[in-house]
C-alpha cells in the first residue's frame, strides 16, 4: 500500500528503530516516525522518513505529530516509574488517534494480559480496552517474552553455574526482537481490517532446564537450573542491589511463567512477515560471545 501514511510512535527505541528499517526495506509509506527526541532520527530523516516530535503527555504535540497518519503502530512506552503513568499515556495517544482520522492501529501488548501475575500487564489490559472501546480498527499483537533479554541474564548464570528464578517448570515461547519487530512492520504495512488480537512467539516453548542445557551445550560450562519461591527470588535481587520495583516486575514475569501464561506457541510471525522465527539455540548460537566473559 505505497499511498497509505503510516506511523510508528516511539520510533527512536529499538523496536521502533527496527520496524522503520523494515519499512523502508519493503517501500512502505510514506513513513512518519515520531519521538520525544527528533533528532535521535536524524539517519532516518535522511532517508525519506518525515520525522515529527509527540509526546504522549502533550495533546498539542499528538495533534502535529499524528496528523495525515492513517495506520499506526502504537508501542507500549517504557514510562513505569509511577502506577497510571503508562495507561494515561497510552489513552491519550488512541485519543489523538481518532481525532487525527487514523484508521487502524497496532498496538504492542503481552500475552493474557487481563488478570495476569506480571505487574505492568494492568497497563497492557487497560490499553486494550481502551482501543475496543474507541472507533478505531486493530491489531493487538501480544508479543511474548524477548530471547533478546537471556543475553542479559545468563551471563551472569553461565560465569556462577547456576541459573536461578522463580519459573519452576513452566516454558517460554521467546520471541526475538527482530521478530517482533517483523510482524508490527508487516501488520502496519498490510491493508488488514477489523479487529485483531494475536500472540507472537518463536517457534517452541523453551523451559529453565532446556535453556540451562543450551547454554551449557553453547558455552562447556555446566549451568544448573534452580526454581526458588518468588519472595525468596526478590529478596535476593534486591540483596544484590537492584531496586525492588525491579525486581518484582522480573519475580512477576518469572510467575506468570511458572503460571503458564507463556508457552502458547503460534505461527503469528511467519503468517504476517512471511518469514520463520528464529529459535532460543539459534540466537544464543549468533550471540554466543555476548555470554561468556570478554577474554
Amino acid at each position: 500500500m505505497p499511498s497509505t501514511p503510516l506511523l510508528v510512535t516511539g520510533a527512536s527505541g529499538h523496536l521502533g528503530r527496527r520496524v522503520l528499517e523494515l519499512l523502508l526495506e519493503r517501500n512502505a509509506g510514506p513513513i512518519i516516525a515520531t519521538t520525544r527526541t527528533p533528532a535521535s532520527l536524524a539517519g532516518f530523516a535522511a532517508r525519506g522518513v518525515e520525522v515529527r516530535r509527540a509526546d504522549f503527555e502533550d495533546d498539542a504535540s499528538l495533534a502535529t505529530g499524528f496528523a495525515g497518519a492513517k495506520r499506526a503502530l502504537l508501542i507500549s512506552t517504557d514510562a513505569v516509574d509511577r502506577p497510571g503513568r503508562r495507561i494515561a499515556q497510552h489513552r491519550s495517544a488512541i485519543a489523538a488517534f481518532e481525532r487525527a482520522g487514523i484508521e487502524h492501529v497496532v498496538y504492542t501488548s503481552l500475552p493474557k494480559p487481563i488478570d495476569s501475575l506480571v505487574t505492568i500487564a494492568p497497563d497492557h489490559a487497560g490499553t486494550e480496552a481502551a482501543l475496543a472501546a474507541s472507533k478505531l480498527e486493530f491489531t493487538i499483537l501480544r508479543n511474548h517474552l524477548y530471547t533478546d533479554l537471556l543475553l542479559v541474564a545468563l551471563p551472569a548464570a553461565i560465569a556462577s553455574g547456576a541459573l536461578i528464578d522463580a519459573k519452576g517448570t513452566g516454558a517460554v515461547a521467546y520471541v526475538t526482537r527482530d521478530d517482533c519487530a517483523r510482524a508490527a512492520a508487516a501488520a502496519l504495512a498490510s491493508g488488514s481490517r477489523g479487529r485483531t488480537t494475536v500472540d507472537v512467539s518463536g517457534p517452541e516453548a523453551v523451559t529453565a532446564d532446556q535453556l540451562a542445557a543450551i547454554a551449557s551445550e553453547l558455552t562447556g560450562r555446566p549451568v544448573v537450573h534452580t526454581s526458588v519461591p518468588v519472595p525468596a527470588l526478590i529478596e535476593g535481587m534486591v540483596g544484590h542491589g537492584l531496586p525492588r520495583p525491579i525486581a518484582e516486575l522480573i519475580a512477576s514475569f518469572d510467575a506468570a511463567t511458572a503460571k503458564g501464561d507463556y508457552h502458547q506457541v503460534t505461527a503469528t510471525v511467519e503468517q504476517l512477515s512471511g518469514t520463520k522465527p528464529t529459535s532460543v539455540a539459534a540466537f544464543l548460537r549468533a550471540n554466543r560471545a555476548a555470554l561468556l566473559p570478554a577474554g
